[in-house]
């Protein structure tokens, strides 16, 4: 690594001085957490000029595994980040779930090139003559 590449590296890894927070988490051990992220200043103590943030996660299980859920709780304290809990969990899975539907609609309109169907290197697709899809072998899928 270049000199002028590892300065820039450290430069991107510097913490932010002026955005310390203090982390706690909150848990049952059964649906989810709530992290609380109290405001610090460089040496640790309280920076009351910001605001304390809540942060909810929860995972809910998809035929293809874990999906990780992480949103934020748009309250003032623990008890009000505890009632808020379930609706933002539910409105966080439902956008996660569009997004979802988004790539798979945007997957499925992709215009594939020969090279990307794995013709086998071959001119044509790898099919004698050339042949395959007309139009030059490139599918809409």
């Amino acid at each position: 690594m270049s000199d002028d590449e590892r300065t820039q590296t450290l430069e991107q890894l510097q913490l932010d001085t002026d955005g310390l927070y203090h982390e706690e988490n909150f848990t049952d051990r059964r649906v989810g957490s709530i992290q609380r992220l109290t405001p610090v200043t460089r040496d640790g103590s309280v920076d009351s000029s910001r605001s304390v943030l809540y942060v909810g996660s929860t995972q809910v299980m998809t035929p293809a595994g874990a999906l990780p859920l992480t949103f934020e709780l748009e309250v003032d304290s623990l008890d009000a980040a505890l009632a808020a809990f379930p609706e933002a969990a539910y409105a966080a899975l439902e956008q996660t779930m569009e997004q979802l539907k988004e790539m798979q609609r945007e997957q499925a309109s992709r215009i594939m090139t020969p090279d990307q169907m794995g013709g086998g290197g071959m001119p044509g697709g790898g099919m004698p003559g050339g042949g395959g899809a007309p139009g030059g072998g490139i599918q809409l899928r």
